[in-house]
């Protein structure tokens, strides 16, 4: 299934259905007076957060959504079906986005969570609305309400607890590979990456979702590169885990360029808790691990940094310990009994 994080939408919520002119004909029954009923209400159109997706993929096949229009009123007073609704299912995470692309409509963050995007029409008055002491047989009713016609962006942002970091090929689909049953490729060269990939990994009888987000360069706020909408799936992140390739002769200015990035993207993007991580060390031997390390800790400020090798798995799991110390309870889910490692005396 493809990856998709941006989708076009045309809705249209139905309109009213027009009130009847009528009046009542039965024999013996000389003034039977009007009996026009009302036109039904026009559908509205809703968007739901359900389960189960992770992409907008199924809004590159589909964009337009009309909801019904009401039905017209009738004789014998009789009133108009309502229109259907009709609802947009998006994934957990979307951001519902105006025509402009900047004014957010809604925030679709929990499951269940329904918001209506256009109100269906009402439906016009039929005549026997309209009679009174002094008009009764009114001649006049009412057209439903039209519609409401709209185009909208939709936008994910991937629910997730940790998100990696890092310039291309610093390691970050091969951590996510060697930590959970995630599949993401992974090559030789830049780029690799070209949608972000999710994995559930576990460690001490817990599990959460790591995002693998594509590998970002200078000026990727600014839409260089794979662009600045990647950076928005890490918006959600409890914890950033950001990857520096060891084996990089330009260490300070590779893990520059990524702070910089979170900077200029804005938010509190720059805030969010980080655990820093010098990747690829056994590609090192002792002596330019010790001298990467210290480089790496001065460009940080002197916090601390944690060596790891994500393909020969050196220190993976005691990273993993440090981002679960940096995720809240509620977010984590403790593993199933039968799933969890045997007690070892």
């Amino acid at each position: 299934m493809k990856f998709l994080d941006l989708a076009k939408v045309y809705i249209r919520s139905g309109a009213g259905g027009g009130g009847c002119v009528s009046f009542r004909r039965e024999k013996y029954i000389e003034y039977g007076g009007p009996d026009g009923g009302d036109g039904g209400g026009g559908g509205t159109v809703w968007a739901e957060a359900v389960d189960g997706l992770n992409t907008l993929i199924d809004f590159r096949y589909q964009q337009h959504f009309f909801a019904k229009n009401g039905q017209p009123g009738m004789g014998k007073q009789r009133t108009g079906k309502d229109g259907d609704d009709i609802v947009l299912r998006v994934p957990v995470g979307t951001e519902i986005l105006d025509e402009d692309q900047e004014t957010v409509i809604a925030d679709m963050t929990e499951l269940g969570q329904r918001v209506q995007l256009a109100r269906g029409g009402n439906g016009g008055w039929g005549n026997l609305h309209f009679k009174s002491a002094t008009n009764q047989a009114p001649r006049r009713s009412n057209p439903g309400q039209d519609g409401v016609e709209r185009t909208l962006w939709l936008r994910l942002k991937l629910i997730a607890d940790v998100g990696l970091l890092g310039l291309p090929n610093a390691g970050k689909s091969t951590f996510l590979a060697a930590t959970s049953n995630a599949r993401p490729k992974i090559a030789d060269y830049p780029f690799t990456t070209l949608h972000p990939n999710l994995g559930v990994v576990g460690v001490d009888n817990t599990e959460f979702v790591v995002a693998d987000i594509p590998g970002l360069i200078e000026g990727a706020h600014d839409g260089r590169g794979l662009g600045h909408r990647f950076l928005g799936h890490v918006e959600r992140c409890a914890v950033l885990l950001h990857l520096i390739d060891g084996t990089s002769e330009t260490i300070t200015e590779d893990y520059q360029t990524i702070i910089g990035e979170l900077e200029a993207y804005g938010g509190e993007l720059a805030d969010r808790p980080r655990i820093t991580v010098l990747n690829k060390v056994d590609a090192l031997d002792e002596e330019e691990l010790a001298s990467a390390l210290k480089e790496l800790t001065k460009a940080c400020g002197g916090n601390v940094v944690m060596p790891m090798s994500g393909v020969a798995q050196t220190n993976t799991v005691e990273v993993l310990r440090a981002l679960r110390a940096e995720i809240d309870d509620d977010r984590v889910r403790q593993k199933p009994a039968e799933e969890q490692a045997p007690w070892q005396p």
